[in-house]
Formats: structure tokens, C-alpha cells, sequence
């Protein structure tokens, strides 16, 4: 497939437009901002496919509206997706602010005294606002001496936190969110809502239902030669670390089913694969519109039930899919929504886009409470569990990359793909077993994916809902990962499918609200499942619901962390209630 066009950032160096004697005095120190900044995004940021993220700077500084207007001309050829106004003087206000309403914006204002950067910075957010055009606003806590070349550290991480945010609303525009079927089980998040996608994110919903990928199993429109790569693969890696079969011996499948499964699986994995992004060579065997794809940046499979009483589950391809490697290395993982849960999709493309890593797909499903440890097991937790935790167990998918079995100094971690070595590889491989499925849930057959995640890692869950009367929300939960004595999580495991993955989670807590201990996160929890990324990212998930104006109805994050565009500060001194008026004031950005 052809290389991705990503956005690039587009940053626009401000100037006063007094020329003889003031402009020229400036142009040298204001361009080399732009080109510092330009330097610094380059080296610290890099697109989900690895390569580090391109800058635009325009051509000349920008004094008024004739050359704001030719850098808006440039930026347009340019793709430019993400805007950032960079000066260290004072310039005119609304004769140099970027117009365009679909674009992301910030002004990095200069603390200096030699010049006034920084009122030109409250001159253009005011008028920002005043058009309805919400702005970052960057301003350094300590002065500078004019032309010190050094970004200081709270403006980089602003800068920073902007521009992931930025980058992840420009590179979701035109792409499309591709449903495989139906609503499963009556699940809210799975009744696809297209206006959402649509008006909020700027993104297509595309349909296609189960019996398409039925038709190309039957009718052979895959890669034979891939499947047979990818099929050799999986039973050198996957086959070998299969569990024994649980189900009752009246019901269960014959060794020559299950062999049967395993190719159809791999199959599915192939087939979903091309649903979303297209294949080439199905273009050479004569298939030319479904080597197209679907453009899909993220997808879901309905699977339960009507897939799932009478054929293979989706678990392997939901989990290889969302997985950091598969039969052909390591590569970039997918965004791929168990249950076609597309506002949990969402939020894992989310969490993906501003970390470039694989992300975790749960069920938020038992709060284990430090009493009820205690009693079924005769363990009294301590340490990280002391106040027990909530455990996240898919329904037969996760990711491999939620092992841990990738490290960095030492610890568990997920990595972005470019960073994992086959060694790691090997042990994620090693360290996830294929349960076959419960036969009573998955009438079809199928594998699960059996992991548990490693504890001590750093992770963010995150959560998209839909209200009635309101809109899209999003609850944002920082907190870590936690593992029991194996003795102790054998006695948990087996009070449910003993073939689910596992990640045991322990949010931060504030001591209130929602966040007064665990058991309020899980009580306050908008829905059944949850999207888990590696890190402590809720302040950057903050900054960019606030561009797509989703207000944010809980999190921990500190207050310090949070970067929402100036504006919001306008709708009132209360943080979580101007949210909530600015994201309905401002509405949807596609609308």
C-alpha cells in the first residue's frame, strides 16, 4: 500500500509589520523561533507509522493580512493540519491570526521584556475568541533575554501536548470508522452513530456486514500465499501454547475442528485486515473494488451472536489485529473494536494516536474489593492493592503488546512499534495462550487470547459515551497496572473464563468525588468496556477532547496538566463546568 500523506504542522512566524527600523530589527529573531520549534517537533514527535513529523514554516514572517493570507495559501498546499503562530513581539492582533476554523491553533507568546510577545499572545487569543476561533495560548512562566534560543521546559510541554492533540484531530479528518455488522447484544456503544463520527471527528462510518467476509472465505478473495505465510506462523507460535479444552467433553470439538478453526481464523484476520485498508494483490486476482478497503483508520466486528452462535469468534483477529507484529514483523497495530463497540474504538484510536502504541480493549468488570480479596482468597492485599482494584477482562481479545513483556530500564512497558525487538516479540508470543473458546458463549468455536498483564505499568483509561441532550462525553481515569500472587489470581481466574485476558487496574486516587477510592471509578464508570494506554496521558486526551468539544465528565489528572484553549476561560472559574459551556457553545468542529 502507498505511503500515508499525514499532516504536517504548519507555523507561522508573527511579526510587527512597522518596517523601517522595527520589522528588520525583529525578522531574524522570529523566524528562528519558528525554526527552533520546527526543529524541536521533528526530533521529539513522529507520525503512527514511525517517520518523524514534518513542519511548514511559512515563507516570510507575518505582519499583516496580504502575507497571513499567503501563508494560509501555503499551508493549504502543504497539508497542513495543525497551526502554531510563534513571536516574541508585539504584532496586529486579528491582521495576523490564522482563520481557518478546521485547523487546530496555538500562539507560543515569548516572556521577554525587550519586546511585548506576550501582549500580542492576550491581543490574538482575545480576538481568537472574540470569532469563535478557540486557541492554545503558550506563554512561558520565567523571562527570556531576547533571542535566547532555548524553549523552556513548560512551554515544550505545552507545546508538545498541543501539538499530539493537533496532529490526532488532523490525521482522523476524511478517514473512516468501518463497522463489520451489526449491534451485538444490545450494546450501546455498538449502535454505530454516524453523526458523531461525522460532526465531532470528522470522520466517515462505513457498514459492511458479516456475511462479506463469510463470501471471501468461501470464495477465496485473500492472499493464498499470505495464508499460508500467516497460517505456518500461527501454529509455530500460536497452535503450541494452546490451553486445554475446559468445555465439557459432550460438547466439545473434535482435534480436526479445531485445526479447522485455526485456519478459518487466520482467514478472518486476512479478511478484516483488507476491509480496512485494501490489498493490493486482491487487485491482481481480479478483485478491484475490494482491494480498495475501506479507508478505515479504525473498525469494529459485531461477532455476538449472530456470527458467534454458529461460526469461529473474532478473538485471534480482534487480538493479532490490535496487536504490534503479526506473521510479517513488527508493524504499526490497528484500532479494532471488540463487539464493534465503535465509542470504545474511538477512544483506543485516541489513546493511539497520541501515544503510538497498541491499546488495550476491556471489559470494566469486577471491582475486588481489599474485603471480598480477603475472603474468597485468605489474601489481605498491600502495597498498590491495599485498596483493591478493578479488573479488566475482554470477552477473548486483547492486544499482546498488554503483557508487559516489552521492558525499558528495566520495566514492563508498551512500546511504540518501532521501538520492540524480536526478543520481545518472542515473549509476548510466549507469554499469551489460545484458549479454546467456551463453547456455551461461542457456539461457533474460535481462540481466545489468554494473557496477564504485567503489574506496575503506567496506563490511562479512557471512555467516550453518548448522552441524550447533550452529546459525546469522555471520562479519563490515570492509574496503574497490578498483579496478585499466582496463587491468589488462579483462585480469581477461575471464578470466571478461564480463557480471557487480564489486566488488573489501580486508579489514582484524589480522595473525592469520583475519584475518592476504587470503587467510586468503578461505580461512576459510563460504561461495560474501557480503552487502556500505556502512560499517564490523561492531559493530553483533556487537550484534545477539548479541540473535538467533548467535555470531559470525570477525571485525576492534576490541575497543572490540564491545557485547554484560552477561551475556556471565558465560560467561568469553575474548570469542569466551563468545559461543559464551551464545548456546547462551540458545538461539533464538522457540523
Amino acid at each position: 500500500m502507498k505511503k500515508t500523506n499525514y499532516p504536517k504542522i504548519g507555523i507561522r512566524p508573527v511579526i510587527d509589520g512597522r518596517r523601517r527600523g522595527i520589522r528588520e530589527s525583529l525578522e531574524d529573531t522570529v523566524m528562528n523561533m519558528a525554526k527552533r520549534v520546527a526543529e524541536f517537533y521533528s526530533t521529539n514527535l513522529r507520525y503512527p507509522d514511525g517517520s518523524p513529523v514534518q513542519c511548514v514554516i511559512a515563507d516570510t514572517c507575518i505582519g499583516g493580512v496580504k502575507e497571513a493570507a499567503d501563508c494560509a495559501e501555503k499551508f493549504e498546499r502543504e497539508n497542513v493540519g495543525v497551526s502554531l503562530s510563534v513571536t516574541a513581539c508585539w504584532c496586529y492582533g486579528s491582521e495576523t491570526i490564522d482563520m481557518n476554523p478546521l485547523i487546530p491553533k496555538a500562539i507560543w507568546g515569548f516572556n521577554g521584556t525587550e519586546r511585548p510577545g506576550a501582549v500580542y499572545l492576550a491581543a490574538a487569543l482575545a480576538a481568537h475568541t472574540q470569532k469563535g476561533l478557540p486557541t492554545f495560548g503558550i506563554y512561558g512562566r520565567d523571562v527570556q533575554d531576547m533571542g535566547d534560543p532555548v524553549i523552556p521546559e513548560d512551554v515544550q510541554e505545552k507545546l508538545l501536548r498541543f501539538a499530539k492533540a493537533g496532529l490526532a484531530v488532523a490525521i482522523m479528518r476524511g478517514k473512516s470508522y468501518l463497522a463489520i455488522g451489526s449491534v451485538s447484544m444490545g450494546i450501546g456503544g455498538s449502535i454505530v452513530n454516524p453523526d458523531f463520527l461525522q460532526e465531532y471527528l470528522g470522520m466517515r462510518t462505513e457498514y459492511v456486514d458479516c456475511s462479506e467476509v463469510l463470501r471471501r472465505i468461501q470464495q477465496e478473495i485473500y492472499d493464498k500465499d499470505e495464508f499460508e505465510k500467516a497460517l505456518a506462523w500461527t501454529k509455530k507460535n500460536c497452535v503450541v501454547n494452546e490451553l486445554p479444552d475446559h468445555n465439557p467433553e459432550t460438547i466439545r470439538r473434535s482435534r480436526e475442528q479445531k485445526d479447522q478453526d485455526w485456519e478459518f481464523v487466520v482467514k478472518m484476520t486476512l479478511i478484516m485486515r483488507d476491509l480496512m485498508i485494501g490489498n493490493d494483490k486482491l487487485w491482481d486476482m481480479g478483485f478491484g473494488e475490494e482491494a480498495m478497503g475501506h479507508n478505515a483508520i479504525a473498525g469494529g466486528f459485531q461477532g455476538q451472536r449472530q456470527w458467534t452462535d454458529f461460526l469461529p469468534n473474532g478473538d485471534f483477529s480482534e487480538a493479532i489485529l490490535n496487536t504490534s507484529f503479526d506473521w510479517n514483523g513488527i508493524r504499526e497495530p490497528f484500532t479494532f473494536a471488540t463487539e464493534d463497540d465503535h465509542l470504545n474504538g474511538i477512544s483506543m484510536l485516541f489513546g493511539k494516536l497520541l501515544t503510538n502504541t497498541a491499546q488495550i480493549f476491556a471489559d470494566v468488570r469486577t471491582y475486588w474489593s481489599p474485603a471480598a480479596l480477603e475472603r474468597v482468597t485468605g489474601w489481605k492485599p498491600d502495597g498498590l492493592l491495599e485498596n483493591g482494584a478493578i479488573h479488566l477482562i475482554n470477552s477473548g481479545a486483547c492486544t499482546l503488546d498488554a503483557t508487559g513483556e516489552q521492558t525499558k530500564y528495566g520495566k514492563p512497558v508498551m512500546k511504540p512499534f518501532w521501538e520492540i525487538d524480536e526478543e520481545e516479540v518472542n515473549a509476548m508470543l510466549k507469554a499469551t495462550k489460545w484458549g479454546p473458546s467456551s463453547l456455551e458463549y461461542f457456539r461457533g468455536g474460535g481462540y481466545s487470547s489468554k494473557l496477564l498483564s504485567k503489574g506496575g505499568m503506567p496506563v490511562t483509561m479512557c471512555r467516550i459515551n453518548l448522552v441524550k441532550g447533550q452529546g459525546p462525553v469522555i471520562q479519563v481515569a490515570e492509574g496503574w497496572t497490578a498483579t496478585f500472587p499466582e496463587e491468589i489470581f488462579n483462585v480469581i481466574d477461575q471464578r470466571t473464563d478461564k480463557t480471557w485476558p487480564s489486566t488488573f487496574f489501580v486508579p489514582k486516587l484524589t480522595g473525592q468525588g469520583h475519584f475518592k477510592d476504587v470503587y467510586s471509578v468503578m461505580n461512576y464508570w459510563g460504561a461495560n468496556h474501557g480503552a487502556i494506554s500505556y502512560g499517564h496521558i490523561g492531559a493530553d486526551l483533556i487537550s484534545l477532547a477539548s479541540m473535538c468539544s467533548i467535555p470531559v465528565c470525570m477525571h485525576n489528572v492534576d490541575e497543572d496538566k490540564i491545557f485547554r484553549p484560552s477561551a475556556w476561560s471565558a465560560f467561568g472559574s469553575d474548570p469542569e463546568g466551563s468545559d461543559y459551556r464551551a464545548c456546547n457553545t462551540y458545538g461539533p468542529i464538522y457540523k
